[in-house]
């Protein structure tokens, strides 16, 4: 099949998408074709541009978030078929190898290789100037067909738009697991959350669904804190100075439950004042990605052993994509999670550099590429 797709052929070199023809290859043993409606832009794709995420090989066709329907299943797939909605799932989730069967799906063995450059079994699927091209997280949905593994192709129910539906790939379980999951969110909890981009927001719906009492969200940017409060966020302030006030007046001094760090990189200067917020075995959760070779963080030590606190990582919130997927459909449906609100513009393919730099700048919680689903 060919195609047109957005590759980066210089990653890290901030040298921008070239949209132009690529040849998809047909499913093979327990893949399937999926036609895309749409696909989310998300700060861990601009990595690989800026570098952030250093890839070796390239070129890679970019995207690895969104949702659509079946159109052509490989050998071996007997769970999905022809005409079956489904989400995309970042990191694949094989239920076999140890992670997955100890309820760690997240941490499956297969998301090692979503960087590699090539499908699970070590060949190309994707082709452009007669060069085999490596899919990000083995998707690529910077196209309008994706040929997917089935381990990272989830079902949903046909009343889920697809549009929306392409955000619970990524950005959302990110998100809203960080405060459901990794952060072990209870009633009445004060948290603070930092950043409020297309996971950072989440977060703050994730906060809202498990009853924190305060949800104090932190972004320099007033587009930003004005969403965070639609979303459910108390207070909504610009540094981690003014969110600090806030903290010590609204738990009279003893510091906020939980703080989550969902900004766009995670520099080594932003963990100790999340910690200095932090109360007496509390919870910090590291949500956001850093760059890859950064050594440096500076923390105090002394007082983190000696408070008890927790300094926890989170990877796709730490989510199970084939539980939670189908749950978050369920909490849109029922209304007690936004989607549709999440997507402040929307782009044709051609347009992707000037989704990133409008991310860059802060105009979106999430850029959407959308494509045509007639014929």
């Amino acid at each position: 099949m060919k195609t047109k797709g957005a590759l980066l052929w210089e990653p890290g070199t901030n040298s921008g998408w070239s949209v132009e023809e690529i040849e998809i290859d047909p499913p093979k043993r327990r893949e399937v074709m999926v036609k895309l409606a749409a696909s989310g832009i998300c700060h861990s794709d601009h990595h690989l541009d800026d570098g952030v995420i250093p890839l070796p090989w390239a070129p890679v066709l970019g995207g690895h978030e969104g949702a659509g329907v079946v159109t052509e299943v490989g050998p071996e797939v007997h769970d999905l078929e022809v005409g079956d909605h489904v989400v995309l799932s970042f990191l694949p989730s094989c239920g076999r190898c140890t992670m997955c069967v100890s309820g760690r799906s997240n941490m499956c063995e297969l998301g090692a290789g979503v960087l590699a450059g090539y499908a699970p079994d070590g060949t190309h699927r994707v082709h452009a100037r007669d060069k085999g091209v490596g899919c990000m997280s083995f998707l690529g949905t910077f196209a309008p067909y994706v040929c997917a593994p089935v381990d990272a192709v989830v079902k949903i129910d046909k009343d889920i738009p697809l549009d929306k539906a392409a955000l619970i790939g990524c950005g959302v379980p990110t998100g809203w697991g960080s405060s459901v999951y990794a952060a072990d969110m209870q009633l009445g909890d004060t948290v603070v959350i930092v950043g409020i981009g297309g996971v950072g927001i989440n977060a703050v719906q994730g906060a809202k669904h498990k009853g924190a009492k305060n949800i104090i969200a932190i972004d320099p940017v007033p587009f930003k804190q004005e969403q965070a409060q639609e979303f459910g966020a108390t207070h909504a302030v610009s540094s981690y100075e003014e969110a600090a006030k806030l903290v010590e007046q609204l738990t009279n001094g003893q510091g906020a439950d939980r703080v989550i760090i969902t900004v766009g990189i995670a520099y080594g200067n932003l963990l100790n004042p999340a910690q200095e917020m932090t109360r007496r075995g509390g919870v910090i959760v590291l949500t956001s990605a850093a760059p890859i070779l950064q050594r440096d963080v500076e923390f105090d030590l002394f007082t983190f052993a000696m408070s008890g606190k927790r300094l926890q990582g989170s990877l796709y919130g730490t989510t199970q994509s084939r539980n939670d997927i189908p749950l978050l459909t369920d909490l849109y449906r029922t209304g007690q999670l936004k989607l549709d609100e999440l997507i402040t513009r929307t782009y044709a393919l051609e347009d992707i550099n000037q989704a990133f730099a409008d991310m860059q700048k802060g105009l979106n919680l999430r850029g959407v590429i959308m494509y045509d689903q007639e014929g």
